[in-house]
């Protein structure tokens, strides 16, 4: 029998993730949970030994993945909770007393069951305080009870975050909007902050290449940052009078700075990559030694992998990619993380 875990991406990105998970591992196997989004990945490998592959080799396109020990039927009713109930009330040695766990339940689009998934977490909570002395969490967990509601069946599997490459659920990583907010294109530069291990407002100076109306700028400036912002249209009329904010009015391609003036540089622009990627070369001159940059690359033709390959070409030499990703909320795109060589 091969071990389990469910894999999940952005919508129709899944035969991405699982190419990249092929290469990790040779002659795994997938059986569809969601069409183009999430799915069971099947080795005869272990799960811990699967873990470690995907943790020591991230895939770009797998935003989450969880374990699969445990699998029931399910009637849909309130009878699957009974029986999810007795499952935990059951498990003995399992938690250690005082450990810190966060229930993580998902489900199938378009499946509706008598319960809500948060239904599961609110009937499973006060179980495992009484059965078992841990604390139920939101964040900070030190375990996750991932929990997959699936069209015939319930999947379930008990894991660190880390091991499930998001401590998010799902991987699907939820920001509150903000009143004033300019745009919701801060929260992929928030996300990538979280996802790459980044602290903004250990910088100084920041260029933001293709920057209008500023939802990446007004993060930066919220971290502390001086910020130039380059673009031909308008900032946001608020964010443009902060006393740490210099708008260029300007193409990327027709600015001047000086030899490394700063110490970040984040770009998303919705031009292509062959065009986004020259206008970053043109202007790395003004990142410092071992700066670091956050920009967005577009898919622009379903080749995603050859994007990334002829992007790095272009910075050949002048950039080192720490880390490429495809965020929560990324679309049609994806997010490197790179360092100034």
């Amino acid at each position: 029998m091969t071990n389990r875990l469910i894999g999940t991406t952005n919508h129709g990105f899944a035969q991405y993730a699982q190419e990249e998970i092929r290469r990790l591992v040779p002659g795994v196997k997938f059986s569809v949970l969601e069409p183009g989004e999430v799915f069971l990945i099947h080795t005869d490998i272990s799960i811990v030994e699967m873990q470690e592959k995907l943790r020591g080799q991230e895939p770009i396109f797998l935003r989450h993945v969880q374990p699969v020990t445990e699998e029931f039927p399910i009637t849909k009713t309130r009878a699957d909770l009974e029986e999810l109930i007795e499952f935990v009330q059951g498990l003995g040695g399992v938690f250690a007393p005082g450990e810190k766990i966060a229930v993580q339940v998902r489900k199938t689009a378009g499946v509706k069951p008598e319960y809500t998934p948060y239904g599961v977490k609110e009937a499973l909570d006060p179980i495992l305080v009484q059965a078992h002395g841990v604390e139920p969490v939101v964040r900070g967990e030190d375990r996750v009870i991932s929990i997959y509601l699936g069209k015939e069946a319930l999947y379930w599997g008990i894991s660190r975050p880390e091991d499930n490459l998001s401590d998010w659920s799902g991987g699907a990583v939820r920001y509150k909007q903000e009143e004033g907010q300019v745009s919701r294109a801060k929260f992929k530069l928030l996300e990538a902050e979280e996802r790459f291990g980044l602290d903004f407002a250990s910088f100084e100076r920041a260029l933001d290449i293709g920057a209008a109306p500023g939802g990446w700028s007004s993060l930066l400036l919220e971290r502390g940052l001086q910020v130039t912002a380059v673009d031909p249209g308008h900032m946001d009329a608020e964010l443009a009078k902060h006393p740490k904010l210099t708008h260029l009015k300007k193409n990327a391609g027709d600015v001047q700075f000086g030899e490394e003036e700063f110490d970040l540089l984040v770009c998303d622009m919705s031009w292509s990559p062959k065009q986004m990627s020259k206008l970053v070369a043109d202007l790395l001159y003004s990142l410092k030694p071992s700066g670091t940059a956050v920009i967005t690359v577009k898919l622009m033709h379903g080749k995603p992998f050859q994007t990334v390959k002829e992007t790095m070409q272009t910075f050949e030499g002048k950039l080192e990619l720490i880390q490429a990703k495809q965020l929560f909320h990324n679309r049609e795109e994806l997010t490197l993380h790179l360092r100034k060589r």
